[in-house]
């Protein structure tokens, strides 16, 4: 205990609309790390409601609050909270009080006596609607199947990481859902643990079934960065054979139907149709994998973040 309690804690929350819910999560936070040496990292996306207010007025030293200049969505609040964050472990959870803090005194055992690099909660006895439960659980089936990574909750926000990987995750886009596996590319190991889980106290859920969609097509991505980026001449060499391979064979049945039976094939549906379906469908996917490499290289390689941050002010009200 005496190792955590030393070592400087960072608790990133996330927040969208959430004024109602801050206060008391900050005093839960205080009642369950009472003794530990942290710091709780607030980033504020772009809130329509007072929640930047009311976490200034709390005039808390151990809180610092990020503001962004607009609303990025929750990966990239994240990722401003984690490239913010201090501590040598770094804490994510929801701002809607649905995570508990007291679950956070035994992950942290588990990082340090077992020295796990990452601790994900299991959801037990969730106290969601359906319309969130039947996402997630399709959601966590896929990723099982598809990356064959046993994580039986994906969508639990609740996570303890090593400051070396935290700090390591590169997140875009839709890929909180994905950071324990992100996590696992890198090399972490992992330890899931049942945590409790509570009805939302205030607000509304920003989730709905259309993160099904989102969830598939970040996977797509993901397997393809997992499985091709240092090699991608494997996946689009294979499919520029299979096309050349289908192309010659079309190619082959077209000319023995105009020499061999004097047809004319100029006007054929086959013709036309076979072409604008293979070159639209290659165009398709090679634009949609390469911008999604321009991206990422646009950023890291020139040290830039996806986000811009408005205001870092820590506590007392005062200016980072």
């Amino acid at each position: 205990m005496s190792i955590v309690t030393n070592s400087l804690l960072s608790i990133v929350v996330p927040l969208y609309n959430e004024e109602d819910n801050v206060v008391l999560l900050t005093q839960k936070i205080h009642e369950n790390l009472e003794g530990y040496n942290y710091q709780i990292v607030y980033i504020d996306d772009f809130s329509t409601d007072k929640t930047r207010i009311v976490v200034k007025e709390m005039d808390d030293s151990k809180v610092h609050l990020i503001e962004l200049k607009k609303n990025y969505g929750q990966s990239l609040a994240l990722a401003a909270g984690i490239d913010y964050a201090e501590g040598e472990y770094i804490i994510t959870m929801d701002g809607d009080l649905q995570n508990d803090p007291s679950d956070i005194p035994q992950m942290l055992e588990y990082a340090i006596d077992d020295e796990y690099d990452v601790i994900t909660g299991i959801r037990q006895k969730r106290k969601d609607s359906l319309v969130k439960k039947i996402p997630s659980k399709i959601a966590n089936f896929l990723v099982r199947r598809v990356t064959k990574l046993d994580i039986k909750d994906n969508g639990c926000a609740l996570k303890v990481f090593t400051k070396n990987i935290a700090k390591g995750l590169n997140l875009y886009g839709e890929m909180h859902r994905f950071i324990t596996l992100l996590a696992h590319l890198e090399g972490a190991q992992i330890k899931q643990v049942p945590v409790k889980h509570h009805a939302r106290h205030a607000g509304v859920s920003k989730y709905g079934l259309e993160r099904v969609f989102k969830v598939v097509a970040d996977m797509m991505l993901l397997l393809f960065i997992r499985k091709y980026f240092q090699r991608p001449i494997h996946l689009f060499g294979i499919f520029g054979v299979l096309l050349i391979i289908l192309g010659f064979f079309i190619n082959i049945y077209l000319l023995i139907v105009k020499l061999g039976f004097g047809e004319d094939i100029g006007s054929r549906p086959l013709l036309i149709f076979g072409m604008m379906f293979i070159l639209g469908g290659i165009q398709l996917f090679t634009i949609g994998i390469v911008m999604e490499l321009l991206i990422r290289t646009y950023y890291e390689s020139q040290q830039k973040r996806p986000y811009r941050v408005k205001k870092i002010t820590i506590g007392d009200g005062k200016a980072a």
